[in-house]
């Protein structure tokens, strides 16, 4: 009779977080954020450690740009779940974007913890590709006193090949570019363009034909082709 009664009572509080939960995600997927985060946050309340309601908090502070609360929720995430690649590298995003808002000095102080949360997300899922973006862009943004490394960059752009072969060449191309090798660059970008074919490719080749070798003929002559 005590289980029966529980079941009664337990079930319209059960019943209650599914609703809301279906109606979080339905303004979640609208873009309509604020009020998502207030439908999650109650959900939050009642069921603290659920996975689903606090990967959509922290998706909703990313969109916010708000990287400081987006972090915690994806701690927490990576804490509850620590053989799941992704929210390690959500929460490195995080850290990442956090740091381009702060001062240099603050922004090194959070790049062990940005490389730490990457390099497990690849430990995890040997194949993830935004996490070795990730550490290629620190690789070459850090000065080298700091733990900057073109080498190192290189390696994950070598990495990505092996699986991507896009993203390897796109990869190359970035780094190319980044040390102003523009010639360099262009070759790994029409790499990436002649397989990839897609809006992505063709934007980095085009943006370093039209700013970077300024050679406005070769960038209409590549959009003209794209768009044909």
């Amino acid at each position: 009779m005590k289980k029966l009664l529980f079941f009664f009572i337990l079930m319209p509080i059960l019943l209650w977080s599914q609703s809301n939960f279906e109606k979080g995600e339905k303004l979640f997927h609208a873009k309509k954020y604020d009020e998502a985060q207030i439908v999650f946050e109650e959900i939050l309340k009642a069921k603290p450690l659920d996975i689903k309601t606090l990967n959509y908090l922290g998706e909703i502070a990313a969109h916010q740009k708000s990287w400081v609360k987006g972090a915690a929720y994806f701690k927490k995430l990576k804490e509850l779940k620590p053989t799941e690649a992704d929210y390690f590298f959500k929460y490195g995003g995080c850290l990442a974007m956090r740091a381009v808002e702060v001062n240099k000095i603050k922004a090194f102080t959070m790049v062990d913890d940005m490389k730490e949360a990457f390099e497990r997300a690849i430990v995890l899922n040997p194949k993830h590709v935004q996490a070795r973006w990730a550490l290629i862009e620190i690789y070459l943004q850090l000065p080298g006193i700091l733990g900057g490394s073109e080498l190192r960059a290189i390696s994950y752009s070598n990495e990505l090949a092996q699986f991507s072969p896009v993203d390897g060449y796109l990869s190359r191309g970035r780094i190319e570019e980044y040390f102003k090798r523009y010639t360099l660059a262009e070759k790994n970008y029409i790499k990436a363009n002649e397989i990839g074919k897609s809006k992505v490719t063709f934007q980095k080749l085009y943006n370093l034909y039209l700013n970077k070798l300024k050679d406005p003929k070769k960038a209409q002559e590549l959009k003209r082709k794209f768009e044909a």
